[in-house]
């Protein structure tokens, strides 16, 4: 959902973006395969009742479907997500990463497929047109492992506790499914500073709101 309302966002403005993608599990002890469903794993976790979980995740669902998204938390099938994101670094190598995310997030919250599991990976890779073997070879190894903990610790470093959460220039965070407006707000802000502070660094030339001023020699 944060995903879709930053596309929508930038859409809307007329400046080049480039979008990278990272890894972040939020909960990395997670198994392979869960007997609970989505609602009784939030009601463990935050010592709620099954009610509540239901009624917090319908929340979600609403938002998701005004912005086009279609989640079926119903049929969410909870899984560790580490061989997913290890995918998505592959994808990366093969200048997929964009396709292979979007087709796993769909797979995971509209399709209620198991992302945790290989045969599934590999048939979601294929589809956007990465090789069969090449990606069942990935899985079987622990390829692109240290790519997705590396990820994870610098995430760790910038203090990142939770999802969606963005980074813009190394220096600027937005945190949560933010509305598109202030995705809006927020990047024309900082494309504006950008230009200012490229323009003070030419010359000698000294610029703020009411102009530049070229110093005398």
């Amino acid at each position: 959902m944060g995903k879709k309302r930053l596309e929508d966002a930038i859409k809307q403005i007329d400046h080049p973006i480039e979008v990278t993608y990272r890894c972040f599990e939020l909960d990395p002890t997670m198994e392979r395969d869960i007997k609970e469903d989505i609602y009784e794993k939030l009601a463990q976790k935050y010592g709620m009742s099954i009610a509540t979980a239901k009624a917090n995740t319908q929340n979600m669902v609403q938002m998701a479907k005004e912005v086009g998204l279609e989640y079926h938390m119903d049929t969410l099938i909870l899984t560790n997500t580490f061989d997913a994101h290890r995918l998505a670094m592959f994808a990366k190598t093969q200048g997929l990463m964009k396709e292979m995310t979007e087709r796993i997030l769909r797979a995971y919250y509209t399709e209620s497929k198991h992302i945790g599991d290989h045969e599934t990976l590999m048939e979601l890779a294929v589809e956007v047109g990465l090789n069969r073997e090449a990606v069942e070879k990935m899985l079987a190894s622990d390829e692109m492992a240290d790519v997705v903990r590396t990820d994870e610790q610098t995430a760790q470093q910038y203090g990142v506790t939770g999802v969606p959460f963005y980074l813009i220039n190394k220096k600027y965070a937005l945190t949560g499914a933010q509305p598109t407006e202030v995705f809006v707000q927020a990047l024309k802000k900082i494309i504006a500073e950008d230009e200012i502070t490229a323009l003070n660094n030419q010359d000698g030339v000294i610029c703020d709101d009411d102009g530049c001023e070229i110093p005398k020699k």
